[in-house]
This record gives structure tokens, C-alpha cells and sequence, in this order.
């Protein structure tokens, strides 16, 4: 299994990024595609997830309406659209499988 995000960056109070994470060694378009997140000093935190054919959505209070979860299941690709972005949000961004599998993360750091 290999989970590799990307689409990280900084970004001014306000803005937007599209991170991507492109899925391999399972069967990606049969699975619940997940998004975490964790800040500097705190937890790990569950931030959104999409179902298999990615008809349902759910996400943490902190970002809905502001986040958008969506996937290709052509391509084996998740994407978290993020928009009004706060500095709270910085933070590292996992993609997840399942309780176990993860990628090393992108980073996104929202500064003036």
C-alpha cells in the first residue's frame, strides 16, 4: 500500500490549496477515503472522508463548509479542496485507508 500526498504549501489567511493523494497497492475505488490532519503540539485529527464511489461526504465541524473532499477513482486519487483558509489550519495532512495505512503527509502552513 502506498499513499503519497501533495499539494502542500504556505498560503496567506483567506486562500486556497487543492492537495491531492495518489493511492496504489489496493483497491482504491472499493474503499472510504480519509483526510487527518495534525498540528504542531496537538493530535492527530480526523478532517473528512468520502465513500467508495464517492456519493457521501462527512467532515469535522472545524472545516465544513470550507473544505471539499472528492476523489477519482480513474485515477486512484482523493483531493481535499480547502478555501477560506484560517491559520488554525496549519497543520500536516495524511491521507488514510482504514485505520492503519497513511501517507508521510504535506504540509500546509496558512501565515501573513
Amino acid at each position: 500500500v502506498q499513499l503519497a500526498e501533495s499539494g502542500g504549501g504556505l498560503v496567506q489567511p483567506g486562500g486556497s490549496l487543492r492537495l491531492s493523494c495518489a493511492a496504489s497497492g489496493f483497491t482504491f475505488r472499493n474503499v472510504v477515503m480519509n483526510w487527518d490532519r495534525q498540528a504542531p503540539g496537538k493530535q492527530r485529527e480526523w478532517v473528512a472522508s468520502i465513500s467508495s464511489a464517492g456519493g457521501i461526504t462527512n467532515y469535522a465541524e472545524a472545516v465544513k463548509g470550507r473544505f471539499t473532499i472528492s476523489r477519482d477513482n480513474d485515477k486512484n486519487t482523493v483531493f481535499l479542496q480547502m478555501n477560506s483558509l484560517k491559520p488554525e489550519d496549519t497543520a500536516v495532512y495524511y491521507c488514510r485507508w482504514g485505520p492503519n495505512y497513511r501517507g508521510q503527509g504535506t504540509q500546509v502552513t496558512v501565515s501573513s
